[in-house]
C-alpha cells in the first residue's frame, strides 16, 4: 500500500513535470519564432542602413566601389551576417567581404527567378539558398536601392540558419537550466511538504493502533498549531479520545458498581436461603427473611432490566416502524399510577397539570412510556420529602411539551452538561440513590434522539425541571387511525 506521503509527492512531481512539458513546448515554438522575427528585424534594419549608404555614395561612386565595401562590412559584422549588392539583372557588384578580390560572391549572377521574386515587391525575406547562390539555407532579407524613379540595384542581407539557431540554443539552454532548477526546487518543496503533512497522519495512525489495544490516554500532539483540515482532524481525534476515555472510565466504574450490586443481593439471598434450609434461622422469623430475599430478587431484576435497556439503547433498538397515534395525557396518568405508593411513602404531592382535551402524539408508545417512567422516577427520587412533583402537558406549534418538576437539592452546575451521559452519577446521586447505575437519563436521551426530539434540563434555586417534546399527530394520521377502527 502506497503511503499518502508517496502519493502526494508523485502527484506533485507529475503535475510539475507535465506543467513544464506543456509550457516548455509552447515556449519552444514561440521562442523560436520570436528569435527569427528578431533576426529579421535586425537584418531589415541593416539593409536599410546599407541602402542609405549606397544612395549616398552612388552620387559620386559606383555600387562596386571599395568605399561602399568598407561601409557595409562593419554593418555585416555587427549582425553576424553577409551583405552583398547586385544590379537590376542580379550581377553581384559588392559584398561585405573585405578581401581584395572577392571571387566568392562578387561577379556572380543571381538566378533570374530570384530577381523576379525580389523585384516584384518592395521587400523580400525568408529561408532560401537563392537558387544555389548559397550552399546551405540562409535567412535572407532583400531591399531595393531606389533613387527617384530609378532602381539602382538591390541589397541582400543573409544570415546562416546556424547563427540564428546557435542564439536560440544558447537562450534555450539558459531557460532549460532555470526550468530544471525550478523543477528541482518544486520537487524538494514537495518532499518537505509531503513529509510535513504525513507526520501528523502517522501520529494519528499510531494513536489509533494504541486505541485498538485499549490505551485511551494517548493524544496526538503537533509541533505547531494547525488551522487546516489536518488540524481539524487532530482536534476531532483528541476530542474523541477524551470522550472515549471518559466513557471507558465510566464503563469500568459501571462494571465495578454492577459487580458489587450483583454480588451483594446474591450473597444475601444465598445466606438467608441457607439459613432457612439448615434451620439457623428460627421458624418464626422465616417470613421476615423471605421478604428480604424477595426484595433482593427484585433488586437483581432491576439491575438485569437496566442492562437489557442499555443493550437495546446501544444498538438503536427503537423501531420507529412501531410508531402510532396515542393520547399522551392518558399515558401520563397511567405512568403516575405506578408511582402512587412511592409518593405516599415519601409524603410527596403529585400535581398533574393536564389539559381536558386529549393531546395525541405520533411515537413509539412503549419507548415513550419508559421516558416518562425514568423522568418521573428521577424526580421523585431526588424530591424533598413533603414537596410537590408537578407534571405538566401542553402543546405549542406542531409539538407536545411535557415538563416534570421537582423541588429538592439542585443538580450541581458542573454536572448539568453530563447528566444524560452513559453511566453518569453525580456525587449527590451517589449519596441518595443506592440502586441506580446511571442509565435512566441516558436511555431517555437515546429514545428521544431516535424520535428526532430533545430533552432539556434546568436546575436552580432548588427547582429542577426536565422538558421533552414529541411530534403531534397529523390530520392524515388521525384519518388512518379512524379507518383502522
Amino acid at each position: 500500500m502506497k503511503s499518502i506521503y508517496l502519493r502526494n509527492f508523485l502527484a506533485t512531481a507529475l503535475l510539475v513535470f507535465f506543467s513544464f512539458a506543456i509550457i516548455g513546448t509552447a515556449f519552444f515554438f514561440l521562442g523560436r519564432g520570436y528569435l527569427i522575427n528578431s533576426a529579421r528585424d535586425r537584418m531589415s534594419a541593416s539593409a536599410d542602413e546599407v541602402v542609405k549608404s549606397a544612395l549616398a555614395l552612388s552620387k559620386q561612386e559606383s555600387l562596386s566601389s571599395w568605399n561602399l565595401r568598407l561601409t557595409i562590412s562593419p554593418i555585416a559584422n555587427v549582425t553576424s551576417s553577409h551583405i552583398f549588392i547586385c544590379d537590376q539583372d542580379g550581377l553581384v557588384l559588392s559584398c561585405s567581404d573585405l578581401t581584395l578580390y572577392c571571387t566568392k560572391h562578387q561577379g556572380k549572377q543571381l538566378d533570374p527567378s530570384v530577381m523576379q521574386a525580389v523585384s516584384s515587391g518592395s521587400e523580400f525575406d525568408g529561408m532560401t539558398t537563392l537558387k544555389g547562390f548559397y550552399s546551405e539555407q540562409q535567412y535572407v532579407v532583400a531591399k531595393p536601392i531606389v533613387s527617384g524613379d530609378e532602381t539602382l540595384g538591390y541589397v541582400f542581407v543573409a544570415s546562416d540558419e546556424m547563427n540564428i539557431m546557435n542564439n536560440w540554443q544558447a537562450f534555450l539552454g539558459v531557460v532549460l537550466a532555470v526550468a530544471i532548477a525550478v523543477v528541482l526546487i518544486a520537487i524538494l518543496m514537495s518532499l518537505i511538504y509531503s513529509k510535513k503533512m504525513a507526520e501528523p497522519l502517522d501520529e494519528l495512525t499510531l494513536a489509533a493502533r494504541k486505541f485498538a489495544l485499549g490505551d485511551f490516554s494517548v493524544r496526538v500532539r503537533t509541533r505547531e498549531a494547525r488551522d487546516d483540515e489536518i488540524g481539524t482532524l487532530i482536534e476531532s481525534f483528541n476530542s474523541m479520545a477524551d470522550s472515549l476515555e471518559q466513557s471507558d472510565s465510566k464503563r469500568q466504574e459501571f462494571i465495578a458498581n454492577v459487580s458489587h450490586e450483583l454480588r451483594t443481593p446474591m450473597t444475601t439471598i444465598a445466606g438467608f436461603a441457607d439459613g432457612i434450609l439448615d434451620g439457623t434461622i428460627p421458624h418464626e422469623q422465616e417470613e421476615k427473611y423471605l421478604r428480604k430475599i424477595a426484595d433482593e430478587t427484585r433488586r437483581l431484576s432491576r439491575l438485569v432490566r437496566s442492562m437489557l435497556n442499555l443493550s437495546q439503547a446501544e444498538s438503536d433498538a427503537v423501531d420507529l416502524s412501531k410508531r402510532s397515534r396515542f393520547d399522551l395525557s392518558e399515558l401520563l396518568l397511567q405512568c403516575l399510577l405506578s408511582f402512587e405508593s412511592r409518593a405516599k411513602d415519601k409524603n410527596l404531592d403529585v400535581d398533574p397539570q393536564l389539559p381536558e382535551d386529549p393531546i395525541e402524539v405520533f411515537a413509539v408508545r412503549d419507548s415513550i412510556t419508559q421516558v416518562i417512567y425514568n423522568l418521573t422516577d428521577n424526580a421523585m427520587k431526588f424530591a424533598s420529602p413533603g414537596s410537590t412533583v408537578t407534571i405538566r402537558l401542553y402543546k405549542k406549534g406542531s409539538k407536545a411539551y411535557v415538563s416534570i418538576k421537582n423541588i429538592g437539592e439542585p443538580i450541581p452546575e458542573d454536572d448539568l452538561p453530563y447528566i444524560f451521559d452513559r453511566f453518569h452519577k453525580s456525587d449527590r446521586s451517589r449519596s441518595m440513590d443506592k440502586d441506580g447505575v446511571g442509565l435512566g437519563l441516558y436511555l431517555v436521551k437515546k429514545i428521544l434522539n431516535s424520535h428526532s426530539e430533545e430533552c432539556a434540563v434546568s436546575s436552580r434555586d432548588g427547582v429542577t425541571v426536565f422538558v421533552f417534546t414529541l411530534p403531534l399527530a397529523t390530520a392524515k394520521q388521525k384519518k388512518e387511525k379512524a379507518e383502522r377502527k
